[in-house]
Formats: C-alpha cells, structure tokens, sequence
C-alpha cells in the first residue's frame, strides 16, 4: 500500500484516471499519482478486475473513476451541486448520460481495437459506434445550459466526462461534428488544471 497519507491516485493518464488527476488538479490539494497500467500487479493488488483509476484516501481504496470525482466533489463542496436538490438531479443525469452515449460508444470502440484478443476483434463496430456518437453529440448541445459550463456559471462533474471524452474521440479519429462541442472542448482544454493533469 502507498505509505502517502492523504490521496494517492493509481493509473495513466492516458486512461480515465486522468479524470481523477484533473479534478485534483483543480481543487489544488496534495496527492501521490502512481502512473500504473491497468492489469498491473500494483492495479490489482486494490482492484481484483485489474482496471483503474483507483483513488486511495487514507488507506481506504475506492474505484471507478464516476465513483471517485463525485466523491471529491462532495467531500470538498466544489464542482457539484448539493445532494438531494433539483440541480443535483439534472447533474447526475448528465453524468449517466454521458457515460451511456459517449464513455460507452468510446469504450467499446477501443475493445474492438485493441482490448479484445484479435479473433473476437469486430472491426466493422465501428462504424455504427461513430454513427451513434455522432447523433449524441446532437441531443447534447440541446441539454447544454447559456453558460460556458454544461450547467450554467459552475463546473461540475459532467464537464470533467464530457471533456476527457471528447479529447478521447478526438484520439480516436470519432469526430466532432457540433460547433458548440467544439468550442466548449478548446476552453476546458486551456483550463491550468486540465494541461497539468495531461501534463504528467
């Protein structure tokens, strides 16, 4: 176990434990990050399933990085509303949203590229994945608020999905056919905490 007391983050970020990197990065509070590869035997010395990111605080292991961020968010008052509040509701339906239609469509593209063993490889997926990701794109920019968040005025969870998702497509040659997404992805690619996560 890290000897770190506080918060160590275990995975790359080149996995969705940048997400996690990131909204540490923007509470500006201090943690260990241990760029492990999933399957690894540091991985799955905390998470059987061998995926990551894991987050652990104080000795106490936690998974899934949705799980994790929302977690930060709560204990530390920022980046989301109040449980039990309407803005909470349409917050954590935003989350699901996005992880139904864009963290799915993303993932199981990269299973058909790379994860699956060969033979189980269905290359032609792929297609009707980019055709789906590209009508969700659609009923997003219908649910995005006046402001420069997904929101309103404040970040919140989902605007850490939505933009590490959509620098996955972008990685993924899935393009990104709405100019609201577009503009929306540059500024919170620019943000200091984002290019400091992305930077380790």
């Amino acid at each position: 176990m890290p000897a770190h007391q506080g918060y160590t983050v275990i995975g790359t970020t080149k996995s969705r434990a940048a997400r996690v990197v990131w909204m540490l990065e923007e509470l500006e509070v201090p943690f260990e990050h241990i760029a492990a590869e999933p399957q690894s035997e540091g991985v799955v010395a905390f998470n059987p399933a061998g995926k990551v990111p894991i987050l652990i605080d104080n000795g106490t292991p936690i998974t899934d990085s949705t799980a994790i961020i929302q977690y930060l968010a709560d204990k530390h008052g920022r980046f989301t509303h109040p449980a039990g509040t309407l803005e909470r509701a349409r917050q954590d339906s935003l989350t699901q949203f996005l992880l139904d239609e864009f963290d799915a469509a993303l993932w199981m593209a990269a299973r058909h590229s790379f994860v699956l063993p060969e033979e189980l490889r269905l290359v032609a997926i792929k297609d009707s994945l980019k055709w789906e990701f590209e009508r969700s794109q659609k009923v997003l920019v219908e649910r995005f608020s006046e402001g420069p968040y997904l929101m309103g005025e404040m970040m919140t969870v989902p605007d850490i999905i939505l933009t590490h998702c959509g620098a996955w497509a972008l990685g993924a040659k899935f393009p990104i056919t709405q100019h609201r997404l577009t503009d929306y992805l540059t500024m919170m690619r620019a943000r200091p905490a984002y290019k400091r996560a992305m930077a380790r």
